[in-house]
């Protein structure tokens, strides 16, 4: 089959491999489309590698190439020998992680008995952690991390139904921890609501959870994002946002206008920039809610941290789309937001601005597209 093999960083090459065999409780899946996440590129220009040895050190891609891409839709090509509730033909959508509820294991261990599955501790995952990804032709899964997709759900706008999990599990962690401030059908604030938000980043990340506060959690308060790309803002504002731009206004006076004074009791931290961490501090109410969403803050000096210190914020860092199981072993948020999706709940199509027809558009699509001003969301479909 072929590939797009990460050999180095800043090199994938188009390659023949051999096509994986599945086992027992395994399925072979012959990849439909793959989302191209922040994750990827980050790993492609060597800012962050997870995959890594049992002492915690990283495995260099001279040693251990990497097959990237963990957004997938799949149509199943072959089931294993105990794999009961799916045939060849189901198109589908993976939860790329494996944990102990996926591969089986008994007793599992504390993280997946209760429901938080990600933190399993023997946990791996496809295209992020060594195990390959859905940059190929075929990729072969536990059965039960295959989720049936309902209807004729375009494969593009289904991959994107791990990046919306993300915002599902970040949610639930943000609802059930108690906070001075919170969310409708969170816990704790004794009657104080969150009244003002603000993203920072209207990437693909930001602009789920413009959608998902406005349309699944019910938010109606303000709601500001704060982003530079035009293209960005005029999306975050169609779902529901106010916008500003950070090039043009100054961040904490536009904040401290729109609150009157008091700044937000939520952040959602979406860009993964240094800059932007540091200056979380003067934007947020004491004892704020602080959501570290985006991944990297590459350049910070953590002394930054004892301003925020002060202010006694709840600081959550929630990652990943994995959680609790349905009865059938099936990943929870990953239904959920599937159904989302197709529903029509959370609108992923507007957000797809570049598509890729082939594998061999990898390389490119890496390299170079993802500046591009009018870039948001890139998917390659097979």
């Amino acid at each position: 089959m072929k590939a797009a093999v990460l050999v180095d960083v800043g090199r994938i090459e188009v390659r023949d491999i051999a096509t994986p065999r599945p086992g027992p409780s395994e399925v072979l899946v012959r990849v439909t489309a793959v989302g191209l996440c922040g994750t990827d590129l980050h790993i492609f220009a060597g800012h962050a590698n997870y995959n890594r040895d049992e002492r915690g050190r990283p495995i260099s891609l001279a040693r251990e190439p990497q097959i990237l891409g963990h957004e997938i839709a799949a149509v199943v090509e072959e089931t294993g020998a105990t794999v009961r509730d799916l045939r060849p033909g189901d198109r589908v959508v993976i939860d790329q992680g494996r944990s102990c509820v996926s591969e089986g294991r008994s007793p599992a261990c504390e993280y997946c008995a209760s429901g938080d599955s990600h933190q399993c501790e023997r946990y791996g995952e496809h295209g992020i952690t060594g195990l390959p990804g859905g940059l190929a032709e075929y990729v072969a899964i536990p059965g039960v991390n295959a989720v049936r997709i309902d209807g004729a759900l375009d494969p593009a706008l289904a991959a994107l139904t791990e990046p919306l999990g993300c915002v599902v599990h970040a949610s639930d962690v943000l609802l059930r921890t108690p906070a001075r401030y919170v969310i409708q059908g969170g816990r704790g604030g004794n009657g104080r609501q969150v009244g003002h938000v603000l993203i920072c980043g209207a990437g693909p990340a930001g602009l789920l959870w413009v959608q998902y506060l406005r349309n699944v959690l019910g938010y109606d308060g303000v709601l500001l994002v704060s982003e530079p790309s035009a293209a960005k803002r005029a999306l975050a504002e169609r779902f529901g946002a106010e916008t500003i731009d950070p090039t043009v206004a100054d961040l904490v006076d536009v904040v401290l206008a729109r609150t009157c004074g008091r700044r937000v009791e939520l952040l959602v931290e979406a860009t993964g920039s240094g800059q932007m961490f540091a200056s979380i501090a003067p934007l947020v109410r004491k004892q704020a809610t602080v959501l570290l969403y985006g991944h990297g803050h590459v350049g910070v000096d953590l002394s930054v941290l004892s301003q925020l210190q002060f202010l006694e914020p709840a600081l959550l860092s929630p990652v990943g789309a994995s959680g609790g199981h349905e009865a059938d072993g099936r990943p929870s948020t990953y239904v959920r937001a599937l159904r989302l999706i197709e529903r029509g709940s959370v609108a992923v199509a507007p957000m797809i601005t570049h598509r890729y027809r082939s594998l061999d558009a990898v390389p490119g699509a890496f390299t170079g597209d993802h500046a591009a001003p009018d870039y948001i969301k890139g998917v390659v479909t097979l």
